[in-house]
């Protein structure tokens, strides 16, 4: 199937919580690849279409995209009873929020299932390679926080096993059927490159396989010198998970999203090298 841009209209089919902010290069003829971002935990889409327009990546058209279910009322620090119809600008992507029973925070792991489903099966699965041509190694992920997990957690779920799931995009239901690898039409064992900023690697979104291979996405992950989230357990588990892993620990003490050009170069390093890739 030949490759074409994706245009705003191909993602109206997609469900009203998996809202899209698409930003195209200078001249969006020269797209070559695709960069999907994932903001971090109570925030929205604006914010990270607004750094890719920022990072301005020469033949990259960027989607940012909108966690998948709103922050309940209480940890906005209104009341219960608020309308929760009301039109709100913090997301999170996980499948519920519950408290670590350990630290008492917010567990860092809430399961992705429908992030997942939504992400991987609907817009990367069925629009981006099955409605547009593109394939996995043209697509990088971008996330901050419980986003950057999010890009580790779909960047290790590409490890099929020899199978992998199709999702018709004309399907009411969005249920898929799976097909012998050798049979689809794109590559789906890795992507172009994942980066996560303060997000570990997802326990719940590691295949379960005894024999499972490594994750074949070349990942970076970058962290405060006093992580909490990225710890040297954390570390170690995301090498033994992928094949290649870069760390970069900044003399910063916290996970923020970079604030200068020492701080931001090796991410622009790592995206230049693997946009130069395949």
């Amino acid at each position: 199937m030949p490759t074409r841009i994706p245009k705003p209209e191909d993602f109206t089919h997609l469900e009203p919580s998996l809202k899209i902010s698409l930003v195209f290069p200078e001249v969006p003829e020269t797209t070559t690849s695709i960069l999907v971002l994932f903001h971090g935990l109570g925030d929205a889409e604006a914010s990270f279409a607004a750094f890719a327009k920022n990072l301005n990546l020469p033949g990259v058209l960027a989607l940012s995209v909108r966690g998948v279910s709103p922050l309940p009322p209480s940890l906005l620090g209104l009341p219960d009873d608020a309308d929760v119809a009301a039109p709100t600008k913090h997301f999170h992507w996980g499948d519920d929020l519950t408290l670590s029973p350990t630290t008492g925070d917010l567990d860092p792991d809430p399961g992705f299932s429908r992030a997942e489903q939504l992400v991987l099966d609907k817009l990367i699965r069925g629009t981006l390679i099955g409605k547009c041509g593109w394939e996995t190694s043209d697509i990088l992920l971008f996330g901050f926080g419980q986003g950057g997990s999010l890009a580790l957690g779909l960047s290790s779920r590409l490890r099929s096993g020899g199978r992998t799931r199709v999702v018709d995009v004309n399907e009411g239901d969005g249920e898929g059927k799976e097909e012998n690898a050798s049979t689809t039409t794109a590559a789906t064992t890795a992507f172009k490159g994942a980066v996560s900023i303060g997000g570990p690697l997802p326990i719940s979104m590691i295949p379960t396989l005894s024999a499972r291979d490594k994750a074949r996405t070349p990942v970076l992950i970058c962290h405060g010198r006093n992580s909490e989230s990225l710890d040297s357990d954390a570390m170690e588990l995301a090498r033994k998970e992928f094949v290649d892993v870069r760390e970069v620990k900044w003399r910063k003490e916290d996970d923020g999203m970079p604030k200068n050009r020492e701080e931001m170069l090796p991410i622009m390093q790592f995206l230049a090298e693997r946009l130069r890739a395949w």
